[in-house]
């Protein structure tokens, strides 16, 4: 069986309707906007909305307010807005499913639950710039909105094979010099002169940065 999730797609089994209400069964909990976080789901006009970014303000002596980014889940659109301190939110009940990354085709990309073999496509508009990413064969975390899945949730770091490798040049030991190589995804990532082609490095998901070899196996 093939489960496949879009943006443009995703109805989470309810009117797609801007305004429309959202069953209070889906709904964890009303809290304060001081409970936001990024990665959590909420009600926002009447739609399920992902957190992409979220900051804490003060203006002087006047109430606070929490700036955030917002992915509707039903649309893929993204909007800027503010919630006061005394504002009250709707957060959505969310799970994760732990899924192997098999392969991308022109349907998207796949995910195999190793239980049930159950295979779950992801769109290209719900993986984004994070495709860099994806290795055949890890694990990854994908976030689930009353059992539809709507993100995938990188870990801190990832472990990429080396394809290209510039020997180093003769006389470049001096400090702490760099590289470019190229990894399998296809990106330049700078790394130590020692690495050569065909290494496993780790990498951090948040800015490419190199963080080491992987760990033999």
């Amino acid at each position: 069986m093939t489960r496949k999730y879009s943006y443009s797609l995703l109805k989470l089994n309810h009117s797609v309707c801007p305004h429309a209400h959202i069953p209070q069964e889906k709904v964890i909990n009303m809290a304060s906007p001081t409970e936001i976080r990024k990665g959590r789901v909420i009600v926002y006009q009447g739609a399920p909305h992902l957190v992409l970014e979220m900051l804490h303000r003060t203006q002087g002596r006047q109430a606070g307010f929490v700036q955030t980014t917002l992915r509707n889940l039903q649309s893929g659109s993204t909007t800027t807005t503010k919630f006061r301190s005394t504002d009250n939110v709707d957060f959505m009940h969310t799970t994760t499913q732990k899924l192997e990354y098999s392969y991308k085709d022109a349907e998207g990309h796949h995910f195999m639950d190793l239980e049930t073999f159950e295979d779950t496509v992801l769109q290209e508009d719900m993986i984004g710039d994070d495709e860099i990413f994806l290795v055949e064969g890890n694990s990854y975390d994908i976030l689930l909105v009353d059992g539809e899945a709507v993100r995938l949730e990188l870990p801190a770091s990832v472990e990429v094979k080396v394809v290209e490798a510039p020997d180093a040049v003769r006389g470049d030991t001096a400090g702490n010099v760099l590289k470019p190589v190229t990894i399998s995804s296809g990106i330049s990532v700078q790394v130590p002169l020692f690495i050569k082609q065909d290494e496993i490095i780790k990498i951090s998901t948040s800015d490419k940065s190199y963080l080491g070899r992987a760990d033999k196996k």
